[in-house]
């Protein structure tokens, strides 16, 4: 009986690798399918599940069906609004861009926008709480994360009072994201207290009935008061140390960047909540319309870039690569999670050895292993590039996601530049196009370089080897973490 079983074993095991050869590579990048495959040839069975489980970016078949309507919502609602001027300054490279970012599903080019940058969690916080109790309509409020806890305590108490004076709150937020730290049910129980309607976003409750892929999450952060404001940008709601033990051991504090648009742009931002929560209510909410208001000349001109599984193309990559390649002059990029797949890799270093000034500004520690070995992998390729690494001072996590190009345009948002962001993950991204908000981004990154030291190349080729060894092998898990 043994060797039968032995023998059923040997088989299953050849036909597994057999048909992984042939089903994995299949409609996946190279280094994505190579990941899955030393996976189950090393560990045949459980990685072979795991790919059950992990492996397909596709959502259940009636989510994929409302994604269709809500893509083609965004390109229904988002017709009407104001583009900005046929003679807007832009640099010429930019228009193909902009066409690129609607064909994917983007929203239009809209000018006659305002914002405020908060650098400082706690003033972001703060400043979001302030305009909860200002707003006299409608507050959505979208997160990855959304804890209850000491630090957001303020927050979660002026939904409350919004709600006691008439105001519509509707509150999505992460399941899975969410889960992990201990304010998740005291966030829950103190919204079905006050009377916001709040859902999870990807619920994964295979018991009763929902059930996708465990790790597309939605990480979008923004919030839209009134039709007339939006936050938006890298900040979740939660205290500044994740309420986590080790990272409070570590001294570990979170640095983030959020912005505060007025606009047309918001009705594109707000469009997205929608969208989401169309997605997981089936209630598609109506427009509403922003009291008109003369925002004046010189404006901002802000694009809203919505990307995640749900849509076919890879829109916050395809815009980031984009963009790298058409700069002329200088691109900064700012990412608490770099991973780059092999055509960003290729776009940041040609510009490089084309003899622009490039520079990368990440954390010198991480909060996550895997992730941080595997971005300490790239460092040698981009530094003999020419790429100017900078490692912002520990022990801050640098949290912000945003870039420069040239002294033309900015981009910011949710989106880390990892291949989670580009493929797993639901994202907003923001492309600004305004000499006034890039002047403001530059003054941000140098804040960022006065904490940070340059890495050169001679100390990187120095590190340990054991320390070698585990960027290696993150590596090779970089495209399934």
């Amino acid at each position: 009986m043994s060797a039968i079983l032995a023998a059923a074993l040997l088989i299953a095991d050849f036909v597994i690798r057999v048909l992984s050869l042939v089903i994995i590579p299949r409609n996946r990048r190279p280094q994505t399918a190579l990941a899955w495959l030393l996976a189950i040839f090393f560990i045949p069975y459980i990685g072979f599940g795991l790919f059950l489980l992990l492996g397909t970016f596709r959502l259940p078949k009636r989510r994929r069906q409302k994604q269709v309507e809500i893509n083609q919502y965004i390109l229904e609602t988002t017709e009407g609004f104001d583009r900005v001027a046929d003679e807007a300054p832009w640099p010429d490279w930019l228009t193909p861009i902009v066409e690129l970012n609607r064909t994917l599903g983007a929203m239009p080019m809209v000018g006659g926008n305002s914002s405020t940058m908060y650098q400082e969690d706690a003033v972001a916080l703060a400043t979001m709480t302030e305009e909860i109790d200002l707003a006299s309509k409608t507050i959505h409020v979208e997160f990855y994360i959304l804890a209850l806890d000491s630090t957001t305590k303020p927050f979660f108490d002026a939904l409350a009072r919004a709600i006691e004076r008439g105001v519509i709150v509707r509150v999505l937020f992460d399941h899975l994201g969410t889960l992990q730290y201990r304010g998740f049910r005291p966030a829950k129980r103190a919204l079905t207290k006050m009377g916001a309607r709040w859902h999870l976003m990807l619920p994964f409750e295979p018991l009763r009935g929902r059930f996708q892929r465990p790790d597309l999450r939605n990480h979008r952060k923004l919030m839209v008061l009134d039709g007339r404001i939006a936050f938006t940008g890298s900040q979740n709601v939660i205290d500044p140390g994740y309420e986590k033990r080790k990272n409070a051991k570590r001294g570990l504090q979170w640095k983030d960047f959020m912005v505060r648009f007025e606009g047309p742009v918001v009705a594109g931002i707000d469009a997205l909540f929608v969208t989401d929560w169309y997605a997981e209510t089936d209630e598609l909410l109506t427009r509403e319309a922003a009291p008109a208001r003369d925002y004046g000349p010189g404006s901002l001109d802000c694009q809203v870039v919505p990307s995640g599984p749900g849509f076919e193309g890879e829109n916050n990559l395809r815009l980031f690569n984009s963009l790298v390649y058409t700069a002329q002059k200088k691109v900064v990029l700012v990412s608490p999670y770099f991973v780059p797949d092999d055509s960003m890799l290729y776009a940041i270093t040609t510009a490089a050895q084309s003899g622009l000034d490039v520079r990368l500004i990440v954390s010198e520690i991480g909060d996550q292993f895997f992730v941080y070995h595997a971005q300490r992998s790239y460092y040698e390729a981009l530094l003999r590039a020419g790429v100017r690494i900078f490692l912002f001072e520990s022990p801050t996590i640098l949290h912000a996601k945003h870039f420069t190009i040239d002294d033309d345009v900015s981009v910011i948002g949710s989106s880390n530049m990892d291949m989670r962001s580009f493929s797993l993950d639901f994202e907003i991204s923001i492309m600004v196009s305004g000499g006034t908000f890039l002047e403001r981004m530059r003054k941000v990154e140098a804040d960022y370089l006065e904490r940070s030291r340059e890495l050169t190349l001679d100390e990187w080729l120095r590190r340990p080897m054991l320390s070698r060894a585990l960027d290696n092998v993150a590596r090779l898990t970089a495209a399934v973490q």
